[in-house]
């Protein structure tokens, strides 16, 4: 039977429907402003009448960002870091995850202290630097990938997750005559696909929305992921000016090229995010039902 909820439940049940309301709107009306002044005209942007609504509506702005041969190209290097470091960084994040996860691994709990000792003390943005330098990878897109290949957080997770699959999966495997990588890639990752999507998510969304990485490393412009050029549009008119290449040709104002350039550079994550949503939750609950 159904249990009768009191009032004082039913009241608590309100105030939180009502906070997450106030919640979504705050965060909904800044986005929608933006895109609305992305849609809208010129006249009508810089006489204030843009609120949530585009006035006006055309396409020019997109137009104009689109045809940005420093927007193409900052694009496809963000495409190329988020793409090929979430590759790698998942690979090795699974690796490592279920290498710490067997108790039979020598030096575990070392090995383990150490990753661990990452996540409380880093070197510092100097230290880091040089060791930048001195391995050659300064002005190359691979200095926005190899130092954050795996991180700790996501490892702890795979590897609590591990823990949570039968051993005796494992050792079926070993009878039939499969060794590590076999058991990891026919038995381990079908079963932790839910975390792996999960840390797949985390790693896109961190290598998509980086920037003071390149900011440090990288000097030639042509290799500037998308983020440092919405950067470089948000900071000033004049960078924005800059950095739109046949701006004056058109009646579009600065409003309207940055309002384009924060949907276009926002727009490719959140198209991914729904696909990878189911195992969000799925993935975090089950990595931590053990420690």
């Amino acid at each position: 039977m159904m249990r009768l909820r009191t009032k004082g439940e039913i009241v608590f049940e309100w105030c939180n429907v009502l906070l997450l309301c106030i919640g979504i709107v705050v965060c909904l009306v800044p986005v929608l402003n933006v895109v609305a002044k992305s849609f809208s005209a010129e006249a009508n942007v810089v006489a204030g009448d843009v609120f949530i609504w585009p006035v006006g509506f055309n396409v020019d702005a997109y137009s104009i960002v689109l045809g940005s041969q420093k927007f193409i190209s900052s694009f496809a290097n963000s495409v190329f870091i988020t793409v090929v470091g979430t590759l790698l960084n998942v690979t090795l994040t699974v690796c490592t995850g279920y290498a710490l996860s067997r108790g039979r691994l020598r030096g575990q709990k070392v090995i383990m202290l150490l990753y661990v000792f990452t996540m409380l003390f880093s070197a510092g943005l100097i230290p880091t630097y040089l060791v930048i330098k001195q391995l050659g990878l300064l002005d190359t897109l691979w200095a926005l990938i190899l130092p954050t290949l795996v991180s700790p957080f996501n490892m702890i997770i795979v590897r609590l997750y591990f823990y949570t699959i039968p051993d005796s999966l494992e050792e079926s495997g070993r009878i039939d005559g499969a060794g590590n990588l076999r058991i990891l890639l026919h038995i381990m990752i079908p079963l932790a696909m839910p975390v792996i999507a999960t840390i797949a998510l985390f790693c896109a969304v961190e290598y998509w929305n980086s920037y003071f990485d390149a900011l440090m490393y990288i000097n030639n412009y042509k290799l500037l992921p998308l983020q440092v050029f919405l950067r470089e549009m948000i900071m000033s008119a004049s960078d924005a000016a800059n950095n739109i290449d046949i701006l004056s040709q058109m009646h579009v104002s600065q409003e309207s090229i940055r309002g384009a350039t924060v949907v276009a550079a926002t727009l490719p994550i959140v198209i991914v995010y729904p696909f990878l949503q189911r195992y969000f939750v799925k993935g975090i609950a089950l990595g931590a039902v053990k420690g």
